[in-house]
């Protein structure tokens, strides 16, 4: 049995600002999202296991997700001076990377069935295999939210958590499910 409020703790203590319930059952995945990746805005299409067309089908990461009951939303936000504040979009990016990593190595050894779900390519090596070779750790490789087709925004507001918290603040949005 998981201890969703430990895991909550856990979370927090990792780095994230807020951390919500999730209930697996009102994830939607579209595939206008997932087709969204080819655009390749953020450069990791054809690029990663973890992103499209690495990480498989559509169907296969609606698989994934409905292996699971519950879990957890993850959020790191930070301030921007404006809204062209690069600088601080690529630190706070970063550090949610650093909270999801962490969060995954801790709770992969008490709950090694979980499955976290990031914003962007897994970042766990400095240069992924893909395709040319197999995933070096695909137990520790983090597929994105966006690639299984989640609609983040979505996801938040169903989930009755936040996505938007004012002018000049930024927030990456990742997840965990559990079981």
């Amino acid at each position: 049995m998981v201890d969703t409020e430990a895991v909550k703790a856990l979370a927090l203590g990792c780095g994230f600002s807020q951390v919500g319930d999730l209930e697996v059952r009102t994830i939607r995945v579209y595939p206008e999202v997932r087709d969204s990746c080819a655009e390749n805005k953020c450069h990791a299409y054809h690029t990663s296991w973890s992103c499209p067309p690495g990480c498989g089908s559509l169907e296969e990461g609606e698989a994934r997700i409905r292996n699971y009951r519950r879990g957890l939303i993850l959020q790191t936000t930070g301030a921007l001076e404006d809204s062209l504040d690069y600088e601080a979009m690529e630190q706070i990016g970063g550090d949610h990377g650093k909270h999801l990593d962490a969060l995954q190595d801790r709770l992969g050894i008490r709950y090694p069935r979980c499955l976290v779900l990031g914003a962007g390519p897994c970042r766990r090596c400095e240069t992924c295999t893909y395709p040319h070779a197999p995933c070096r750790f695909p137990e520790q490789m983090r597929f994105s939210m966006e690639a299984m087709g989640m609609l983040v925004s979505e996801v938040c507001k169903d989930n009755k958590l936040p996505y938007y918290y004012g002018p000049n603040t930024l927030t990456y949005v990742g997840c965990v499910l559990l079981d």
